[in-house]
């Protein structure tokens, strides 16, 4: 293809006018010396995390009882050098856009703390997984076409965004921040799944299906839940304050009780909206107020009615021979 070289001077101009806007629109443009948490090595560190929790399902194979150990110690030994880096990276960050400048502790300080957090949370790792157990056998448990635990583990989308979910979750409430965000958008964006990494989430949960489940920020969910796709557990309204600045930090999203089921495309608003243990919400409800224990709510049967072209009958054709 030939090149206009006349064309192509214009492109120092195009960029000084591009760099231009980065002076003029700051809120899209992150610059200077303190780099962010970066996406890929976010992803390359879930799937370490993945591998420490499933072993033998995901990218080594041949694993046994002998050789486990020194494969595990060497991803753990991996994430602890990766995930302080990441999370001092957090760290700094989250102290620029809070108090408006640049840090105020050494480096070293912001390192010395991440190293701890990210100590804490591999000791977690061994109860996280206790508990994923449960999610695994909730799975299987509640849907009659899986036919193993091994299913469950290579198929659900259900069962990778809970992992990540409870992942990010303890990363959050270990203080870290931006992190657990970035983790959870990223398995939504692989599943269709958005759960927020505030939520609050008992054992033996699981998501049928899944794709376009929402789970807000402060929803507190019991143990034994079952949700199916197209659930919404959202927020009701967002309040504001006498600057018309969105108020923050409230209870916002519903709390969801012990053995409670609900089906597919089900929305329940409100901070203050409780649904009572052992309940089951149908498909398409949509719901603001509180449900008492062991209550089933539906709606009522919609009425099918169903039309079609009237067509008129064919006219009789004569054939002479």
């Amino acid at each position: 293809m030939a090149t206009d070289f006349r064309l192509k001077e214009q492109l120092p101009d195009l960029t000084d006018r591009i760099v231009d806007t980065y002076h003029t629109i700051k809120s899209m443009n992150y610059l200077g010396h303190f780099p962010l948490p970066n996406k890929e090595a976010i992803v390359s560190i879930l799937a370490d995390l993945r591998e420490v929790l499933y072993p033998g399902f995901e990218r080594r194979e041949g694993l046994h009882l002998g050789n486990v150990t020194y494969h595990v110690g060497d991803l753990i030994d991996s994430l602890h050098d990766r995930l302080t880096t990441q999370i001092t990276r957090a760290l700094i960050h989250d102290h620029r856009i809070g108090e408006g400048c640049e840090p105020c502790m050494d480096r070293v300080d912001y390192e010395a703390k991440a190293q701890a957090i990210t100590i804490e949370f591999l000791e977690t790792l061994p109860k996280l997984r206790e508990v994923l157990a449960t999610d695994v056998q909730a799975a299987y448990d509640g849907d009659p076409a899986c036919r193993s635990l091994e299913e469950v583990v290579f198929c659900y989308p259900g069962l990778e965004a809970v992992t990540v979910y409870r992942l990010a979750h303890q990363l959050l409430k270990l203080g870290v921040p931006f992190i657990p965000r970035m983790m959870t958008e990223y398995v939504h964006k692989e599943t269709g799944i958005d759960i927020h990494p505030g939520a609050t989430i008992g054992p033996h949960f699981f998501i049928d299906h899944g794709t376009g489940v929402v789970i807000g920020e402060t929803c507190e969910i019991g143990a034994h839940v079952k949700l199916y796709q197209g659930v919404t557990l959202g927020a009701l309204s967002f309040p504001k304050d006498s600057q018309g600045e969105l108020v923050r930090f409230t209870k916002r999203h519903p709390t969801i009780e012990d053995h409670v089921v609900i089906y597919a495309n089900a929305t329940i608003l409100g901070g203050e909206t409780v649904i009572g243990h052992h309940s089951v919400i149908g498909s398409s409800v949509w719901l603001t107020s509180s449900v008492a224990p062991h209550t089933t709510v539906t709606i009522e049967k919609p009425t099918l009615r169903m039309r079609g072209e009237k067509r008129k009958e064919p006219e009789a054709v004569h054939y002479e021979i």
